[in-house]
């Protein structure tokens, strides 16, 4: 299941982000240190320095957007985030084909999180930079991604995908992982479903009998489901 989040972040947050991230200081660095085994022999780019005070400066304000987005907890069912961090593209940087690695080690806890989910939220507009489209292969064939600055996708992790080399321009993004209460996607898209069903019964004012029953069902399959 792929998910659009319009507008995680205002116009207002990205022009503040965008400030801070193109300042010469910006504690930028090869984005081959993170990458794993596979990741090592097809990535180009530049990140953020993890654990920089830059990085979690942003990053907290993307954690606080998302505990306030319900169609980001909606689709996620978020149980841990991995701390956001923060990449860039320019001049002729990619990202080959690779899936995510499955496990995470939380930075300085020793603790480790499940990757069921990936996440890119866009922080340059489309049209300032050329390439640099991300692209997904799911159930249905290849998904092109490039979304307006401050919106983001959210992805099955599992997902082989891949960043387009930029030519023109610098691609900036924020990418995260989610380990969610539903680790199997299937369910979780089941969950989602269903939880926009329950909405549109409540926002028409329909039958209120029907939307109680469907909220109980929808309760009992997450209880089900979820491993908290």
């Amino acid at each position: 299941m792929l998910v659009h989040i319009p507008t995680l972040l205002a116009t207002n947050q990205v022009a503040h982000f965008r400030q801070r991230l193109d300042a010469t200081d910006a504690p930028w660095t090869d984005g081959r240190i993170t990458a794993g085994h596979q990741g090592v022999h097809v990535k180009q780019n530049q990140q953020l320095a993890e654990g920089s005070p830059l990085a979690i400066e942003l990053g907290n304000i993307v954690l606080a957007s998302l505990e306030r987005h319900p169609l980001f907890i909606s689709a996620a069912l978020p149980n841990r985030i991995y701390p956001p961090m923060f990449n860039r593209y320019q001049g002729g940087m990619h990202f080959g084909n690779h899936v995510d690695g499955s496990i995470r080690l939380l930075p300085g806890t020793g603790q480790k999180i499940r990757t069921d989910l990936s996440a890119t939220l866009f922080l340059a507009s489309p049209d300032s930079y050329d390439g640099g489209e991300l692209l997904i292969e799911d159930t249905y064939g290849t998904q092109t991604v490039k979304l307006p600055a401050g919106d983001m996708i959210l992805y099955p992790a599992s997902s082989l995908h891949r960043v387009n080399p930029v030519t023109r321009g610098t691609r900036l993004a924020c990418f995260f992982w989610v380990q969610s209460m539903v680790r199997d996607d299937g369910q979780r898209t089941m969950l989602f479903d269903m939880d926009n069903a329950i909405q549109r019964l409540a926002a028409t004012n329909a039958d209120d009998a029907a939307r109680v029953r469907l909220t109980g069902v929808y309760h009992n399959l997450l209880r089900m489901w979820s491993d908290v």
